[in-house]
């Protein structure tokens, strides 16, 4: 099996990974080194410095991902600052935001960077469409999973084997890990 390791802190995010990566023979090993994350509106800028930075920083091929819930009636808000306004807001404030929205539309979007040390980082993003619910349901997962309903359900009423099929993390990991497989050279995600 061939082994990543995965610059992050987020241990639920280090269980999907696990999850999805192991059964296409690929492990998954966490370093929390951290990287410094730049303040930018686009994901793939972040993820591809803090891919490059940590490869660097650590001698090895690393993986990081930066992910966002970006709703259309608030103008993509929160976007590439999710974790900052979970952490800040949390989710009972997101839905006071959304009081009275008819467009409840949003898309949740993961980029995994992956950098061998020297190079450029090379890019894989998943992305699922769905919408916030009215109110808070499910305590699975993790983050806005209870108030991200894909199909009428949220993320926070599915077990893991239902929402790492059909999430943007598992679909930006399953690139990666075709790719890693496959060794394809010029990949374009």
């Amino acid at each position: 099996m061939r082994k990543i390791i995965f610059v992050t802190g987020n241990a639920h995010k280090i269980k999907e990974a696990v999850f999805i990566l192991s059964q296409r023979g690929i492990t998954v090993e966490q370093n929390n080194c951290g990287y410094p994350e730049l303040q930018e509106d686009e994901l793939e800028k972040i993820a591809a410095y803090g891919a490059e930075w940590a490869a660097n920083k650590l001698g090895s091929e690393v993986m990081v991902d930066d992910s966002g819930m970006f709703i259309r009636a608030l103008g993509g808000f929160p976007g590439p600052y999710s974790a900052y306004v979970f952490d800040t807001l949390g989710n009972e404030r997101i839905l006071k935001l959304m009081e009275g929205e008819t467009d409840r539309k949003a898309v949740f979007r993961c980029v995994i960077g992956y950098c061998i040390p020297g190079e450029k980082a090379r890019l894989f993003t998943g992305e699922v469409d769905g919408e916030i619910s009215l109110v808070g349901r499910g305590d699975a997962g993790f983050g806005y999973d209870p108030i991200f309903a894909v199909g009428g359900r949220t993320f926070g009423e599915m077990g893991d084997d239902e929402k790492n099929r059909l999430s943007h993390r598992y679909r930006a990991l399953l690139k990666f890990a075709e790719w890693l497989n496959e060794g394809k050279e010029n990949y374009i995600n």
